[in-house]
């Protein structure tokens, strides 16, 4: 509220880091009266959106890169002559990213006029120690303080000689402030620090907020706020509402009570695999009770590490375990994976080092939409060499799969999992490829829960005489070609439907071998997720948006084998049996 009585939005770019905490902006924007439709298909984003809004700056769904891109938008202010301001909203929790630092970094060192705003709602990034820090906490935010600092500048640059007094005098204060204070981070990094604030008191707050637009130089304004403040339910359980679905507004219970899912079974196997696996760790980046992990960091806590946003660092520390004999396991949302890709390859590649992924959240997650769906991890996994990646359908191979890949690999492995409960598919086929269901007309192939409309096409199917052979893959790196091709052998048609974008996807890279080994096919078709972005809804409503439904699924196969039937008879018309 206090940002839009000084700043106007549609001008001035305002740029959230990760957007759980754009909704009032959204409301001051001329968006209350859509907020019922918030983070539904063709509703509003649960995130910033520039094609949504004017007011929406930037899209944010992943932390810690506000401060930078900030940056790129005030030097291009500079750069075209433009007049206008520049500001980022980061909080604490952002703050463990190596982002934020690398675009503090540059910012402060830039001189380019621009505001970052640090709420602070968890951690105290710089300590104030004792009576006097608070003072002079309380002294350099008072508006008459401001109001005099803010004239004396202006005065010492019109008089003569009056920037030389002033970088003297500015160089004393701080020489005086640095003897009663500790180190002050971002004041060293070239930043204005004003703080800290209460970020409730909205008409002090607007004042700052007033004074530090005048500045004209990179300032960071650090304000304090309560996480949850004003609604008991998220006060008490500010984790639980960082980012919430439906709930009730008196008990702030969730409407649909939790249900047994991925993520959870993830968290029992490896509380069961740690004792027998003494050299078992498990890290997380700040989404232990995301990724299932919380009972383990309960149970056991000398094995279990958050290191907060740091995903790249993550993966990085992993291998200096794995490197000197401690088996880790990184539980990680597959989005959050995509920032690791380099430590993956340079890391833990090269040396073949046994780290182990819990890749939560892979596939469609719904309401978060394009920031979020695991879509891209199919296909970047699969080029790290030496790198296995199961996909297990139930709750049963999930647990079959992490304990193949804790206990009987030797290099790099990730087990990919999705959001919420299995389908109703919940046998354990193991690891190795296999035939769900025969079939004579067409081969089926997939993988995840994503088979379970694969077989619900080919039920549809045989209702209608097309016998379908529904084949899943447990492993999708390295691949396992020959069962395919044995399959491909008897039905000569195959369609690879799969929950994930079509570049570089198993489909693409199934293909390619069966080619490569002279398999003949009459007919191929992949269906995937394309070539764009998804957006946010309910998985059942993207899944039949692109046609990966057990409906269209099936109807893709009748349009196949009509073609086909087509084709056949447009030849044998030509060849004169007819």
């Amino acid at each position: 509220m206090a940002i839009h009585r000084v700043f106007d939005t549609s001008r001035d770019r305002l740029v959230f880091d990760v957007g759980h905490q754009c909704y009032v902006h959204k409301m001051l924007t001329g968006r209350a009266g859509r907020m019922d439709t918030l983070r539904t298909f063709g509703g509003l984003a649960g995130f910033p959106k520039p094609a949504e809004s004017v007011h929406d700056a930037f899209i944010a769904g992943h932390a810690s890169d506000s401060v930078s891109v900030a940056v790129g938008m005030a030097r291009a202010r500079t750069r075209r002559n433009e007049d206008y301001h520049v500001l980022a909203l980061i909080g604490d929790g952002a703050l463990t990213g190596g982002l934020a630092y690398e675009g503090l970094s540059d910012a402060g060192g830039s001189g380019e006029p621009l505001l970052v705003i640090l709420n602070d709602n968890g951690m105290s990034i710089t300590k104030n120690v004792g009576g006097v820090a608070e003072l002079l906490a309380r002294q350099r935010l008072k508006p008459q303080y401001l109001r005099f600092k803010a004239g004396y500048r202006k005065a010492m640059g019109v008089v003569p000689g009056g920037r030389h007094i002033y970088r003297l005098t500015h160089q004393l204060k701080r020489a005086i402030k640095g003897t009663l204070l500790p180190s002050s981070l971002f004041e060293d990094m070239g930043f204005t620090y004003l703080g800290p604030v209460d970020g409730h008191d909205v008409k002090r707050l607007t004042r700052i907020l007033r004074y530090a637009r005048e500045l004209r130089t990179p300032v960071l304004l650090h304000i304090r706020t309560v996480k949850g403040k004003g609604y008991p339910a998220a006060e008490r359980n500010p984790d639980k509402f960082h980012g919430v679905g439906r709930f009730c507004i008196e008990t702030g219970a969730p409407v649909q009570p939790p249900s047994p899912d991925f993520s959870a079974v993830f968290g029992q196997e490896m509380c069961r695999l740690a004792r027998e696996e003494p050299r078992l760790c498990a890290i997380t980046a700040a989404m232990a009770p995301g990724t299932g992990l919380s009972e383990f960091f309960e149970r056991f806590p000398d094995r279990a590490f958050d290191v907060g946003i740091a995903e790249g660092h993550a993966v990085s520390m992993a291998a200096g375990m794995a490197k000197q004999g401690l088996l880790p396991v990184f539980a990680v949302y597959s989005t959050f994976l995509q920032r690791s890709y380099d430590m993956l390859l340079h890391d833990v590649g090269i040396q073949g080092l046994h780290v182990v992924l819990g890749v939560d959240r892979a596939g469609l997650v719904g309401a978060d939409g394009e920031t979020h769906h695991g879509v891209f991890d199919p296909a970047f996994l699969a080029t790290v060499p030496g790198l296995a990646v199961y996909a297990p359908a139930s709750f049963a191979e999930l647990r079959t799969m992490l304990r193949r890949a804790v206990l009987e690999e030797t290099g790099p492995a990730a087990v990919r999992y999705p959001r919420g409960g299995e389908g109703a598919y919940r046998g354990d086929a193991g690891w190795e490829t296999c035939v769900l269901r025969p079939g004579r007309d067409i081969t089926l192939v997939s993988y995840g829960v994503l088979i379970n409309q694969v077989l619900d096409a080919a039920e549809g199917l045989a209702q209608r005489g097309i016998q379908a052979e529904v084949v899943k893959l447990g492993r999708i790196a390295p691949l396992d070609l020959a069962p395919v091709a044995e399959s491909v052998g008897r039905t000569g048609r195959l369609l690879v439907a799969e929950e994930a974008m079509a570049a570089g996807g198993v489909g693409e890279r199934l293909a390619a071998g069966l080619l490569g080994a002279g398999v003949p096919l009459k007919s191929l078709t992949l269906a995937n997720l394309g070539t764009g972005y998804i957006p946010h809804g309910s998985v059942e409503q993207l899944l039949s948006l692109h046609g990966l439904d057990g409906a269209h699924l099936m109807k893709r196969v009748e349009e196949v084998l009509r073609h086909g039937e087509k084709a056949a008879g447009r030849a044998a018309d030509r060849a004169g049996i007819f």
